[in-house]
């Protein structure tokens, strides 16, 4: 309720004390400024999904016989097609909400929520994606050293496709995650996840 002294000059009290703020204006250029923003996280997006999917599949259709070795007979390889997988899920999560983003000009969450989830899970997705992937490749080198690779070349070639994959992955979950930071720096400066 608002105190008499915030009326002056005979104003009178508004009927509804509970006016909700005007919007802040946005000129046509800082529009099409955000909206290319949201497109350029869009694209980054679907860029981590494609990798991250793309490396999930390739491993799991490393598989080439009774007698040759398997991706789930290595606990690392496990760890790259899981952590793909999640990743994957995220990055499609994320493409949704971009989506939203740009044809209805709101976040899915409230502003401040949207900002953080975002920021915090595109950090936590890269570091597993690239702890995995730093895994895969350290059994990848150790199996090339051993006769697996030299009897199984096929089955370490696709190995080793699926964990640049991932790798790629983890580039664009990382640039994501660079936009993502300067959305969290905006909103604490300036009240708004945007520049403008």
């Amino acid at each position: 309720m608002r105190s008499p002294q915030s009326l002056r000059n005979g104003d009178t009290a508004s009927p509804h004390p509970r006016i909700p703020p005007p919007h802040h204006f946005h000129s046509t250029v800082s529009a099409q400024k955000l909206r290319r923003f949201n497109t350029v996280i869009l694209i980054f997006r679907l860029a981590s999904f494609c990798f991250s999917l793309a490396a999930s599949v390739f491993m799991l259709t490393n598989s080439r016989g009774s007698n040759s070795p398997r991706w789930y007979d290595f606990d690392a390889f496990r760890f790259v097609v899981v952590a793909n997988g999640i990743v994957a899920l995220y990055s499609l999560f994320e493409m949704a909400a971009s989506v939203w983003e740009i044809s209805k000009g709101a976040t899915v969450f409230p502003e401040i929520l949207q900002v953080w989830f975002d920021f915090g899970h595109d950090q936590v997705f890269a570091y597993l994606l690239l702890s995995a992937d730093a895994a895969g490749t350290a059994l990848a080198r150790t199996l090339r050293r051993t006769n697996t690779c030299t009897s199984e070349n096929a089955f370490c070639v696709q190995t080793d496709i699926a964990i640049a994959l991932g790798y790629g992955g983890f580039l664009f979950l990382g640039f994501s995650s660079l936009l993502s930071g300067f959305r969290v720096v905006c909103y604490i400066i300036n009240g708004s996840r945007f520049h403008i």
